[in-house]
């Protein structure tokens, strides 16, 4: 057994360690690139200076963008009530500001959370979700959404997302360098200028998708430790542990959700799109419903 305490510490840990690895992989790739084609690290900074501004207005304006696409209408305190009540006990003994709520109308039940911070956040869920789940697992889940907030996960994989963005502008960078021979042709003559040469043409091909995955780790950590730290908001876990099964359980897919903002809600809305076995999982948004839950009876 493991207490709730030593669940959101370790979590935390493994979140740090990812994304210590996936910067120093964006500082390798962006070194090797300059190298090979000759560009001083001047280049290297445009590159990573042009993918910040270009993203910053996602990462700004994302909750916005979200809500939008998903058709989401804000949510009413006598029609919505037991979502209302929820969000603002959990808010105050999270001692964060209240975000706003949304509601989508599908019957499928899920939830989500978005904004930059906790002073610009929104948790949303579907009428599905408040009309099927009772009190105690809806605070379960309200509880994950708003420790998503606190624990600034929105605000990370909006920077991990600037980040994925901005190794993808690397690669694209180099391959189009390359079709004009780049400014170093030279220093591929020597051995080591050889060898480098072979490892970003293999980085530029394979960059994007090790960004990708090294994405969907981060997102599935995040996961986890929402999951405790919603635990250790009601000092209850058996209540999410109930919620995600009840969700699990249900068929019906969310049709306001798409590929782009799947990892944002709390279990994977693509209904029978998750991929299967050990190496398959790389590829998942989420954690599988059976470790999150297992996790969440583990704790005391």
């Amino acid at each position: 057994m493991i207490n709730v305490y030593e669940q959101v510490d370790r979590n935390k840990r493994r979140s740090g360690f990812i994304m210590v690895l996936f910067v120093l992989f964006i500082a390798f790739f962006a070194w090797v690139l300059s190298y090979i084609l000759g560009y001083g690290p001047e280049m290297v900074s445009f590159a990573f200076v042009f993918a910040g501004v270009v993203s910053f207005s996602s990462y700004w304006w994302g909750d916005k963008i979200i809500l939008s696409i998903s058709g989401a209408r804000e949510a009413d305190r006598k029609r919505d009530f037991n979502f209302f009540t929820v969000a603002e006990n959990l808010s105050l003994a999270s001692q964060i500001p209240m975000p706003k709520l949304y509601v989508i109308e599908d019957s499928a039940p899920n939830a989500f959370a978005a904004g930059r911070d906790p002073a610009h956040a929104v948790v949303c869920a579907t009428t599905g979700l408040l009309e099927k789940l009772d009190r105690t697992e809806l605070e379960g889940v309200v509880a994950h959404e708003i420790s998503h907030i606190r624990n600034y996960d929105t605000r990370l994989m909006g920077i991990v997302a600037i980040l994925v963005g901005m190794v993808t502008l690397l690669a694209d960078w180099f391959l189009r360098g390359m079709r004009f021979g780049g400014r170093n042709r030279e220093e591929r003559d020597n051995n080591f200028g050889a060898l480098l040469f072979f490892v970003g043409i293999i980085l530029a091909l394979l960059s994007p998708l090790i960004a990708q995955l090294i994405q969907l780790a981060i997102s599935r950590r995040r996961e986890f430790l929402a999951d405790a730290s919603a635990a250790l908001l009601t000092r209850y876990p058996e209540g999410l542990a109930r919620a995600l099964e009840k969700i699990a359980k249900d068929k019906e897919v969310l049709e306001a959700a798409n590929k782009a903002t799947a990892h944002l809600y709390i279990v994977n809305p693509l209904k029978g799109q998750e991929f299967v076995g050990w190496f398959a999982h790389l590829f998942n948004t989420h954690p599988p419903i059976e470790e999150r839950i297992k996790a969440l009876r583990e704790m005391v």
